[in-house]
């Protein structure tokens, strides 16, 4: 099902609402870019290229560039991404110097992009179907900035789980609306990139910049394929940094929980007062546990809350530290194709 984002926030059927178009159908897109992250991808990579193309060569569009960027493989990528290169004019080839991860990589094929009319974002090991452009490419047509997929079923597994509780997590915490089950497979048009090439943040989520810049958005449902080749190379741990990385940026909530925290333990505190002063005044100091275990039982709860609040500002202060020091996202070790620049 396709659905729209509407001015209000809310993600609504697309039949269910009349959309003007800015842009005619009928108009043909004079060139496309597809920014493609890959990462040990040897042994799917040339297949992926020539689905990629047979269904970019229908799409009407004058010219399409595919702009491959190896993110620091070690399995022979950069050398199959090379000749693909030199035997396609509109094929580039970008290897960063290491595995600066994926947001960075899609950092670097963004800031290669020409001024084209749009951009697609997917992934190179075959989970991200190619068959799907032409729909991405009608929607943005019909006049929208953005066509985010979405992910159908997921079953019962971990991820899923652990997936859909991240989404409504930072929904809840950010302020926006961020659809679960989106990943960076994704069209964008010409406008978006240029407000995205103006976000120069060292610590990048796009799945939440997008919501944040607020173009019309239209969310396309699609069921991932399997692999080409391989396993996935998304490990727990890069997951669990991503997610991180995402929640931090997107909102300051974590820090503004310690005030709350912070008055709750002083009305606790206030009430345990009140309590041992009503045991004073009114003769029963007998009463007193001795060894004041509720009020050790407290401390430890608090003193817990504040190292949980210190680690919180811990993350902040180090990314704001990473942010002054000004370094770039990614580091080129060479270019070579359909690229506009040399490092």
């Amino acid at each position: 099902m396709i659905t729209y984002r509407s001015d209000d926030g809310r993600t609504v059927p697309l039949a269910s609402r009349a959309v003007r178009f800015r842009i005619p159908i009928s108009q043909a897109m004079d060139s496309l870019d597809i920014v493609i992250p890959v990462f040990n991808e040897a042994d799917g990579v040339r297949e992926f290229h020539t689905s990629l193309k047979r269904v970019a060569s229908g799409l009407g569009v004058a010219r399409v560039r595919y702009i491959y960027v190896n993110d620091g493989s070690t399995d022979g990528t950069q050398a199959i991404l090379e000749e693909l290169a030199a035997a396609d004019p509109d094929v580039a080839a970008i290897e960063l110097s290491r595995n600066f991860g994926h947001q960075a990589a899609l950092a670097a094929g963004l800031d290669a992009c020409g001024d084209s009319g749009a951009v697609v974002m997917m992934d190179g090991d075959g989970q991200h179907p190619p068959s799907l452009l032409p729909e991405m490419l009608r929607l943005h047509a019909e006049g929208y900035d953005i066509v985010q997929t979405q992910r159908r079923g997921g079953g019962a597994s971990v991820k899923h789980f652990t997936s859909r509780v991240f989404y409504w997590l930072i929904s809840r915490l950010g302020g926006l609306d961020y659809p679960e089950g989106t990943a960076d497979f994704r069209l964008v048009s010409g406008a978006v990139l240029r407000a995205l090439r103006e976000v120069r943040e060292y610590h990048r989520f796009y799945r939440g910049i997008l919501p944040w810049l607020g173009f019309r958005t239209a969310l396309l449902a699609y069921a991932p394929a399997d692999r080409l080749a391989g396993a996935s190379k998304y490990t727990p741990r890069k997951m669990l940094r991503l997610a991180a990385e995402g929640l931090f940026s997107l909102t300051l909530l974590p820090l503004q929980i310690g005030l709350v925290l912070g008055l709750a333990f002083l009305l606790l505190a206030a009430v345990e007062i009140l309590y041992v002063a009503g045991l004073w005044l009114g003769g029963q100091r007998h009463a007193l546990a001795p060894g004041w275990s509720s009020l050790i039982v407290m401390m430890t709860i608090g003193f817990g809350v504040v190292m949980i609040l210190l680690g919180f500002v811990g993350i902040y202060v180090g990314m704001i530290f990473q942010e002054v020091k000004r370094r770039p996202v990614y580091v080129v070790r060479s270019a070579s194709g359909a690229v506009g620049w040399k490092p």
